[in-house]
């Protein structure tokens, strides 16, 4: 048997997510520091540049995280690779080439509890159920999964989305059950979040972070004229249409 104060609130450290088996531990202010660091450190925390860290309960099943994440394994945990055989080490390093995500990503399983290093980008924890079972991730945000999720490739339906859209010809894709854990470069509250029935969302830029495989994503021009397009200045749109969600950041990419 293991105690611990991990999940203990303190004046230095709180949890401030808990979705499925994962939570997320954060640091709302750093208290190892020094005389010449602690005032970066104030007006860090008053920004809400804080650590955090994501700990995942197991009990039968398992998680699948980015590689080099583990920080503890507490408990009887056991790490295996996520690789099912020669055919699917050949697709994931395929995935990796073509998403800059890591080829083989440790999966843990047993019972017990898995602790992640701290990072100090911003943690998003999403149910694929509310993704309609698919969504497709920019690229860099992958951190953890239940292994009931499944990641592959999505690519492009058009060059022209590909290559006018900023998005890329390949994104990460998650498909299945269960929960993704994104780290992200901006924070939850400023995102917004679109829900489409049968519906257009056009944007200017590639601000979407995340949305729905169900949707179809073009590059359009702004106007329906190159005329109109040109004088309007904006040029082309990112289009995402059907039924499906989308995440956007509106002031930061």
């Amino acid at each position: 048997m293991i105690n611990t104060n991990l999940f203990d609130d303190s004046p230095s450290r709180k949890i401030t997510q808990e979705k499925g088996n994962f939570k997320v531990i954060e640091y709302m202010k750093d208290m190892s520091v020094t005389k010449s660091s602690a005032e970066t450190e104030y007006y860090a925390s008053r920004m809400n540049v804080h650590k955090r860290q994501v700990v995942a309960a197991l009990s039968g099943g398992g998680v699948v995280v980015q590689a080099g994440a583990m920080q503890l394994m507490v408990g009887d945990v056991q790490m295996t690779s996520d690789v099912k055989g020669a055919g699917d080490l050949v697709g994931k390093i395929f995935s990796s080439k073509v998403t800059g995500e890591t080829a083989i990503k440790p999966r843990y399983t047993g019972t017990g509890t898995l602790v992640l290093e701290p990072t100090y980008k911003h943690i998003i924890i999403e149910d694929l159920d509310d993704w309609g079972g698919s969504m497709v991730l920019d690229d860099g945000l992958f951190l953890a999964c239940s292994d009931t999720a499944r990641m592959s490739v999505a690519a492009r339906n058009t060059l022209s989305s590909a290559v006018a859209g900023g998005e890329g010809l390949f994104n990460t894709m998650m498909t299945g059950k269960g929960m993704v854990v994104l780290e992200s470069p901006v924070p939850e509250d400023e995102l917004f979040v679109f829900e489409l029935e049968n519906d257009t969302l056009k944007i200017d830029g590639n601000m979407a972070i995340a949305w729905s495989h169900s949707l179809q994503f073009t590059v359009e021009r702004s106007s329906r004229s190159l005329i109109g397009s040109a004088a309007s200045g904006e040029g082309l749109v990112n289009v995402y249409r059907g039924t499906g969600r989308v995440a956007v950041s509106p002031v930061a990419l």
